[in-house]
Formats: C-alpha cells, structure tokens, sequence
C-alpha cells in the first residue's frame, strides 16, 4: 500500500535480521524497503530511500551509533529506532542522544515492534520498559545548559544561518542540502527549542551569541 510505513532493518545477523524483516511484513500497513548487514550499508540506504523508520543493532560493524548518527544528519526526517540486546545505561543514553527515538529490547515480541515502529512514526518516544527508570533521572538531573544545548552541530549551522537572515533556498545552497531537508531540520530546530517561528528561534540565537550582530538580519 502506497501510505504504508517504510521501514530499513539493519543487523548482522542474518537469522535475526531475516526473523525481524518477516515479522514486520505480516502487518498490512508496514514495508520493509531495505536490509543492511553494517553501519555504512543502514546509511546507503537511508540516503536512497528516504525511509520513515530505520531499526538499527548497536553492535553491528561500523557501530549503530554512529550509523544513527549520520542518518540523522543526512536524512533528519527518518526515525531511527535501536532494536539491540544491550541494557546498558550509556548505551541508551548515548543512543538517544545520537538521534534516537526509540530503544528496544531484542526480546520485544513482533507485534509489540510493529507497535512501536507506528508509534516512533507518529512521533512518539520509546523506551524498553525495564529501562525508562534511566531515561527518569537524567531527566531529573539539574540543567544549566540553555535549550540550544539540545541542537546537534548542524542544526546549530542551520539556526546560525537563520539568524543571520537567509531563507531555506539560501541556507541549502550555502550547506549543500536541499531546501526540502532545510526545512525539516527547521522543524526539528522549532521542536527543540519550543518556539513557533523562524524569528522566535533566530532571537534564541541572538541571545545565545549566535548570528550577526545587530539583530536578525534582513
């Protein structure tokens, strides 16, 4: 079906990978557009397909970190989702801060993936529930950061660029992107910073020292 959710698994076991690309297969409203063994093939096809969701093992060749990672600077509307064995605390928190929306256990039963594969597409978070007691106290750990400490370096770039009064065309001109991933790193940069427009979010910058000086340019 054409509005289906198209989704990449990556993992390097092949017995694991067949299992989960089958499993999500049984459900109407999913397809499984690409396999990938490795870090490197899970970004090609990230690249090529434009995915909505990627699943990707954190120890697989190449890292899944740091697969998810570039995925999520080359293909910012992508959902990324770690279907992993690891329980460890770093792992999760490293994780979701590489771009991350989802954190499962390889345990999950396959109707409980395709739950959560809908869930991450609609924008929701998902943690493993044995683990979301370590998402409860980073969150309750104090801050003294400000919120543009949430931006990855290139939606910093982008916000930079913004300030300084550039439109979406100028800005991909300027970093190379198209204007359509311009314009989803602004609405992750909206998201992030809980505003509601580009000037809101250029004012942030000024505040933070980002942009020229003088005040949003024109």
């Amino acid at each position: 079906m054409s509005d289906a959710i198209s989704v990449i698994v990556a993992d390097d076991h092949p017995l694991f990978l067949e299992g989960v690309v089958h499993s999500l297969r049984t459900a109407d409203d999913i397809a499984v557009v690409g396999q990938a063994a490795d870090a490197a093939g899970a970004l090609r096809l990230a690249r090529e397909h434009l995915a909505d969701v990627v699943l990707l093992d954190i120890a697989m060749p190449g890292s899944g970190l740091q697969a998810a990672r570039d995925i999520a600077t080359a293909c910012p509307a992508t959902k990324i989702v770690m279907l992993t064995v690891s329980e460890d605390e770093d792992d999760l928190l490293s994780a979701l801060k590489a771009g991350a929306s989802g954190y499962v256990l390889k345990g999950v039963s396959a109707r409980d993936l395709a739950s959560v594969v809908r869930a991450v597409h609609r924008g929701e978070v998902y943690v493993a529930p044995a683990l979301a007691g370590h998402i409860l106290r980073e969150m309750t750990k104090p801050r003294s950061l400000g919120p543009l400490s949430e931006l990855t370096a290139r939606e910093r770039e982008v916000l930079e660029l913004v300030a300084a009064g550039l439109s979406n065309h100028e800005i991909g001109g300027r970093l190379s992107l198209a204007e359509k991933t311009v314009k989803h790193y602004m609405t992750n940069i909206l998201a992030k910073l809980q505003v509601r427009s580009r000037v809101e979010a250029a004012l942030l910058a000024f505040k933070a020292g980002l942009g020229p000086e003088g005040g949003p340019g024109r």
